[in-house]
Parts: structure tokens; C-alpha cells; sequence
């Protein structure tokens, strides 16, 4: 990792100052759990970093209003939001999806503006955001005003966002959902809380077993998080029954440009795509997701029936590259741990000869 400078402003308007919109090495860090990964790989290199860390007690919250909408704070851990009793009852997919996104220790430190800032399409949270409708708020070198962007617009493609390099996200505003029921399905083909291959969010709003609106988001199998609208028209007006959530599925795949990487490959994920179902369910009124596998959608299951399509989930390129990944990961860690069983036997020898020079001069 090469020398940077990292500078810890105590207000917002500071820390917009420190940034430099014509120098790309020059980035705000607010959790940096993503951040810190780029420069561990050495993808990036910084110059100098902002610290956001003196920010939190005045960037950090989350309230609710009358009307069921949410205003949280850029700065909130994503643990706190997780764990919140106002977000539980205004929009009770998150909390459901949080449980399930990498893991605790990340989301005590990651943080709500770093998450969505970070343009990662991989990422479960824009998503979900998307079709709840929300929208981040966003100041400048100006710092008058918040301007709002709508999350789905924020992110234009990976690690890409319409920000400027001086720009800060300041707050996330989560609109009333009234009757609107939402739902997020996460297929990983590692452990459970893994970056998914797949990610659905659906807001569907509902008079019995009729759609009256639909918002349908995909991501991770495309370039960034975006709005299956083909689909969306097809829900709406439509009842639910298990014909059209087979041409729903149908419609995602072919709407949905999928993209390879080292989680399957375009054609893989495609088939993916036409797995979920969301349905709403009649005795809550909630939204529930409901994957024809037996109610848990088995990335293997569905790899084999793309076999039996004539497609390849997993190109031998793309295998290749996800094992030498895991195998540079894996050299990592055991370097790692040397590293620390060596300095611990040579603390430890130390201290025996500390102790021994000590024996001798009490004799």
C-alpha cells in the first residue's frame, strides 16, 4: 500500500474543501470497508483520503415521519438501520435484507452514504432503495442546498455515480410506502451473505390478487441496478397466478442485459433471472419472495436446467479466473498468519530473555 495523506475535516463544508475535483487519487472515507479492499489489491491508490469520521454525531440518524417516510443520515452504520424500529415499520424489507448482507462485523462500520456512493452494482442495498423510490440527498462546494437524486439514477455503472468529486452525500430519504409491499430475493453461489450473482427487489401494490403498480429492479447480473420496465407493465393490472409470473420471469430474462464475471456467466444469470417469483400474499397483504425451488432458490438447480437449455452457466475462462482469485486469497491469508505467527514467537522470545536478564540481576 503506498503513502497517503489522510486528513480528518470537522465539519461538512470542510470536507467538501479538502476534496479535489480535478484529482481522482483524492477521495472521501466514511466506513471504508469497500474503500479499503480497492487498496489492499492495489486498484486503488490514493493521494489523500477525508475522513468523514468527525461527521458522524451530525450525519448520523434516523427518523421517521407522520406520513411513514424515513430520513436517514449518510453516516448511519448500516447495523444501526438494521436494527432500527422505525425502518422495521415503514419499510420491513430492509432490515429482512440487511440480515443477509456480507456480515456483521462489515455493517457495524460500513455506512449508508459509503454503500451507495461506492457504485458497486453487486451491492443488495440499491435495489431494494430503487423500488422503494428513495432518493439520496447531495451538497456541494456551494453547501446552500441538498440536491436530490433518485437512486436509481445515482448510480450510472460500475463504481460509477453521477457525482461530482466534490460532492457529498449528505442524506437518504425513503418515501411513505402506503399499501405498497416490497421484497428482495439474493442468489449467491458462495454462503448466504456472499456478493449475489442475482438480486430482485420488487414493490408491488395490490387490491387482492390484482396488481395495481409494480416496481421490479434486477442487479448484480447487470452493469448496475436497473428497472426491469417491460415487466413492471406487464404485472400491472395483471392477477397473479402462476401464468404470468412464468411470462414475468420470461420478460426479465430477455429485458435484463446480463453481464460475465467471475460469478457466472451472462447466459447463467439470465436463467437466473427467471426463477423468482414475488407474490402477495393474501392473509398479511405483505409481500413475500417465493422461488420455485422448493421456496429457496438453489443457484445448482438452476445451473443444471441451463445445462439441459444447451447454455453454460460457468464458461472454463471465468472458472479459471474465480480460482485463481480464491487461491491469491487463500496465499493471502496463510501469508497473513505467518506473518503473525513469526512476530508473536519473536515477541515471545523477547520476553523470555526480558525475563531472564531480570532472574539474573534479582540473583
Amino acid at each position: 500500500m503506498t503513502p497517503f495523506e489522510l486528513v480528518e475535516p470537522a465539519s461538512l463544508s470542510e470536507a467538501i474543501a479538502l476534496l479535489d475535483p480535478e484529482d481522482p487519487s483524492v477521495r472521501p472515507i466514511a466506513g471504508g470497508t469497500a474503500l479499503m479492499l480497492l487498496m489492499k489489491a492495489g486498484v486503488f491508490r490514493p493521494r489523500r483520503l477525508v475522513s468523514l469520521r468527525k461527521l458522524a454525531p451530525l450525519h448520523s440518524g434516523i427518523t421517521s415521519e407522520k406520513n411513514g417516510a424515513l430520513a436517514i443520515g449518510a453516516m448511519t452504520p448500516l447495523a444501526a438501520v438494521e436494527r432500527s424500529a422505525e425502518v422495521a415499520r415503514a419499510a420491513p424489507v430492509i432490515p429482512r435484507m440487511m440480515r443477509r448482507l456480507s456480515n456483521i462485523r462489515v455493517r457495524n462500520v460500513a455506512t449508508i452514504g459509503g454503500n451507495l456512493g461506492h457504485g458497486d452494482p453487486h451491492m443488495d442495498l440499491p435495489p431494494v432503495l430503487i423500488a422503494l423510490s428513495a432518493e439520496v440527498g447531495v451538497i456541494g462546494p456551494d453547501g446552500a442546498a441538498q440536491r436530490r437524486i433518485a437512486i436509481e439514477d445515482l448510480i450510472t455503472g460500475y463504481f460509477e455515480t453521477v457525482l461530482a468529486k466534490n460532492e457529498l452525500i449528505a442524506g437518504l430519504h425513503i418515501p411513505p410506502q402506503g399499501r405498497s409491499r416490497s421484497a428482495y430475493v439474493k442468489v449467491t453461489t458462495g454462503s448466504a451473505e456472499d456478493w449475489p450473482a442475482l438480486g430482485v427487489a420488487v414493490a408491488l401494490e395490490a387490491e387482492g390478487a390484482t396488481v395495481k403498480s409494480a416496481r421490479v429492479v434486477i442487479s448484480a447480473a447487470t452493469e448496475r441496478a436497473t428497472r426491469l420496465k417491460g415487466v413492471e407493465r406487464l404485472l400491472t393490472g395483471a392477477s397473479i397466478d402462476e401464468k404470468t409470473l412464468a411470462r414475468a420471469g420470461d420478460a426479465a430474462a430477455d429485458e435484463a442485459e446480463c453481464v460475465s464475471d467471475v460469478r457466472g456467466s451472462a447466459a447463467y444469470k439470465r436463467e437466473l433471472a427467471r426463477v423468482p417469483e414475488v407474490v402477495v400474499d393474501p392473509g398479511d397483504g405483505d409481500a413475500v419472495d417465493r422461488p420455485l425451488a422448493q421456496g429457496v432458490v438453489r443457484p445448482r438447480r438452476v445451473a443444471l436446467a441451463a445445462e439441459d437449455r444447451g447454455l453454460v452457466p460457468e464458461p472454463p475462462e471465468l472458472r479459471r479466473e474465480r480460482v485463481r482469485v480464491q487461491l491469491k486469497q487463500t496465499a493471502i491469508r496463510a501469508e497473513q498468519h505467518e506473518r503473525v505467527v513469526l512476530v508473536s514467537t519473536r515477541i515471545g522470545k523477547a520476553d523470555r530473555k526480558d525475563t531472564g536478564k531480570k532472574e539474573k540481576e534479582k540473583a
